[in-house]
């Protein structure tokens, strides 16, 4: 993968898409479900860090942040992180919801993927390999688009933070209305008595 000249991130694609996903007769698990069950600990509680902490690398002097803020390219990723991940996951899920057989579960309301569409914005990993492979030719710019980077995912994880805890305060007044008063106050379609997050 190296030798050729296509990034080697390809090569963990193919060998996801090779994985067989569902169990054989007598198995309980798939190959891939037992895999990630393995690898998930190093791959989030290590690699994934260590990798976001040596990307972001980006320096906070004087003025570093409101150079980045005024290049169109770091202004345009932190509108994606927030605003493009946000209509991306929430419209993609009424899509699904709208256009095929899936279904919200009973006990969530629209409002609730608000919040966790928002989340979304947060993973900022996938983001700053895609700018460093975007602006290699640019070191300024790709400074710029890591400070993005993290101003979106941060201001991405502070309003799904502000959202969620109001969808938790709305569930819990529902809980504390009972059965009956609970309605519609989860917000933007039916929730069902309160056994919503808590």
């Amino acid at each position: 993968m190296h030798a050729s000249g296509v990034h080697a991130t390809i090569a963990g694609v193919a060998i996801g898409l090779l994985t067989r996903v569902r169990p054989d007769p007598g198995e309980t698990h798939s190959p891939a479900e037992r895999l990630e069950h393995r690898v998930r600990p190093l791959s989030a509680g290590v690699a994934v860090p260590v990798f976001a902490l040596l990307s972001a690398g980006a320096p906070l002097a004087r003025g570093a942040l409101g150079a980045a803020l005024s290049d169109r390219a770091a202004v345009a990723v932190v509108a994606g992180l927030v605003v493009g991940k946000f209509l991306g996951v929430l419209g993609g899920a009424w899509l699904v919801a709208r256009f095929t057989r899936a279904e919200l579960h009973p006990d969530l309301a629209w409002a609730d993927m608000a919040g966790v569409a928002l989340l979304g914005g947060v993973g900022f990993t996938v983001s700053l390999l895609m700018g460093e492979l975007a602006f290699a030719g640019d070191p300024a710019r790709a400074e710029h688009v890591r400070l993005g980077i993290l101003v979106g995912s941060l201001l991405a994880a502070v309003l799904a933070s502000l959202d969620l805890r109001a969808r938790n305060a709305a569930y819990r007044r529902i809980d504390e209305a009972g059965p009956d008063e609970g309605g519609e106050e989860a917000g933007w379609g039916p929730a069902e008595t309160g056994t919503g997050p808590a």
